[in-house]
């Protein structure tokens, strides 16, 4: 587990591999660089995140189990620094932590290095939902919802201090650790425990219907009733638990697109001001 020391000391090397330098990496030789931008902020990510793979250590359902990022040469990189999160002409990348029609509790382990993907624990057991997600779930790398700042548009909610979720409503079911392209579509703000949880609607750029839907009311013409069910289901899934159900904020309902690239934008600048040290780290890695 990385402490707030290894953190700190560990956030000059992640920013100065995110310029370009690669510290890390300096000797890898990857065929194309991926440029990205954040407010007052170019860098240039030298590696193609689509050509990352994951890599299981451990058996699948153990304590141990981790799924790692790497490159073709075994090196290692975290899916929450590393990944950039936009991919050009209004595409983001995504993190898949869990596949559709599954229902271990997977989820990047942000107090590791290299932030693997784990499966949650309580009490020092295994999570599972009672019932499988019906949709790739995962994560909008570099981005963070600060457990410090008050969201005046969703009750004053704090931030859970995780990277922002993603729900992809593609027909294809993807694998823990792949990474996508994706376009948002709406934001459903999720307030578990009191604490804001948003999540993304998005389509991945393979999906045949991919082209026919670009904001909120395209999801309900081509996915009729898929907002509902997702709503739902993030609203439902703690009860069976015997704990209280999720709530809402913004009206109970879906955002627009537009409403959705604020939150990215929001929360990709909560991350950059983390990994710039202008923000405690507590027990999370930067590394």
């Amino acid at each position: 587990m990385a402490t707030a020391v290894t953190a700190s000391a560990t956030a000059a090397t992640r920013f100065t591999r995110l310029a370009g330098v690669g510290l890390r990496h300096s000797s890898c030789r990857l065929r194309t660089a991926v440029r990205f931008q954040r407010p007052g902020l170019t860098t240039t990510a030298l590696l193609r995140p689509t050509e990352l793979k994951p890599k299981d250590l451990g058996q699948p359902e153990t304590l141990d189990y981790r799924v790692f990022l790497v490159d073709g040469a075994g090196r290692k990189f975290s899916p929450w620094h590393d990944v950039p999160l936009r991919a050009g002409d209004g595409v983001f990348h995504f993190i898949v932590e869990i596949p559709k029609e599954s229902s271990a509790k997977m989820e990047v382990a942000t107090d590791e290095a290299f932030t693997p993907i784990k499966q949650d624990t309580k009490k020092g057991n295994l999570r599972y939902y009672p019932y499988n997600i019906n949709w790739n779930y995962g994560l909008l790398p570099q981005t963070w919802e600060d457990p410090t700042a008050a969201n005046a548009d969703v009750e004053g909610a704090l931030g859970d201090n995780d990277p922002v979720d993603v729900v992809e409503i593609g027909e294809r079911r993807a694998n823990i650790g792949d990474v996508l392209r994706v376009k948002p579509l709406a934001a459903l703000a999720m307030i578990d425990e009191g604490e804001l949880d948003w999540k993304i609607v998005a389509i991945s750029l393979d999906d045949p219907k991919a082209a026919l839907v670009n904001d909120v009311d395209d999801v309900e013409q081509h996915f009729p009733g898929t907002l509902t069910a997702i709503r739902d289901w993030f609203r439902d899934y703690k009860i069976p638990d015997g704990k209280p159900a999720n709530r809402f904020g913004l009206g109970n309902k879906p955002t627009s697109k537009a409403y959705a690239l604020k939150v990215i934008e929001e929360t990709n600048e909560s991350w950059e001001k983390l990994v710039k040290r202008k923000i405690p780290a507590g027990e999370l890695s930067l590394a």
